[in-house]
């Protein structure tokens, strides 16, 4: 669950179990979206998963194919991430104001609606055409949060369940279904284990310093999954000293970016991103 007010630490642990080897690196690729532009093309390549993506196949347990029902953060920051992703592909961007406000509380528009080519970044991108609210707003909105009945509409719905699908298309995951004594329920277990490998030593290599400078959307990766308290799970496998480390990192990364400093801007931090990053900095974690 995510709070507007107040500035709790994130607890370092209680992720769910994640059952993989670091050896052996393969890749399966898929079809790319026609609608996506050249550059696009370029950066996100076949098989390139989003942002959102990448946050949700960090919180599954492997072979069972679902979530921690407990995990209250990962709705909240995957609307995050697709605000993050949006920016990241030049459609959204803030608006240029006179009067300096806290960067969550900063009006988005849309700067480009070329759809992309992922059906809940245009799903988002619709919405945000039709008016204009706050980063802080929007992540609100689209989650469902709002008391307002006129803005209800702006909700995005079953958005855990339609990642897991865009994943079993890109041959990251397969579908199955898990009877749980009450009901039966979709599961999506992973079907190739070499991405989610990959994707955890890219954690790894980046909270234990291995790598010297990120890329943005390491950055943006890693500080949603903190924000969704799904980081541990890639971590299994430290030691606790490495733990440490690994959570350390993740909070200079996340509060340098959330105050948009020089040092987050040469990194490639979007205003955007800046304000996203700043709404994760006051999300309530889980006792």
């Amino acid at each position: 669950m995510a709070s507007s007010e107040g500035l709790v630490k994130r607890r370092r642990g209680g992720g769910s179990s994640s059952q993989f080897s670091l050896d052996g690196l393969s890749k399966k690729n898929s079809d790319e979206s026609l609608n996506k532009s050249d550059d696009e093309k370029d950066e996100y390549g076949k098989n390139k998963l989003t942002i959102l993506e990448e946050v949700l196949l960090l919180g599954l347990k492997d072979s069972q194919g679902y979530l921690s029902f407990w995990n209250e953060n990962i709705s909240y920051a995957l609307r995050g991430c697709i605000l993050i992703e949006l920016s990241l592909r030049g459609r959204i961007a803030i608006m240029k104001e006179v009067r300096k406000r806290p960067l969550q509380d900063r009006i988005v528009e849309v700067v480009n609606d070329t759809p992309t080519g992922e059906v809940l970044l245009d799903e988002a991108l619709k919405y945000m055409k039709m008016e204009q609210q706050s980063v802080l707003t929007w992540i609100d909105l689209l989650c469902g949060e709002t008391w307002n009945l006129m803005k209800i509409g702006y909700q995005l719905k079953q958005v855990r369940e339609r990642i897991a699908k865009g994943l079993v298309d890109k041959g990251v995951l397969r579908t199955e279904k898990k009877n749980f004594v009450l009901f039966d329920m979709a599961t999506h277990p992973i079907a190739d284990f070499s991405v989610k490998e990959r994707l955890i030593q890219r954690v790894i290599n980046v909270l234990l310093g291995r790598v010297a400078k990120p890329d943005k959307r390491t950055i943006a990766m890693l500080c949603s999954a903190y924000a969704a308290d799904v980081l541990d799970n890639a971590l299994i496998g430290l030691n606790a000293n490495q733990k440490d480390a690994a959570y350390q990192k993740v909070d200079e990364l996340l509060q340098e970016n959330a105050l948009w400093t020089d040092k987050a801007k040469s990194m490639g931090t979007t205003e955007v991103m800046a304000a996203v990053y700043s709404v994760y900095t006051r999300m309530e974690s889980i006792l």
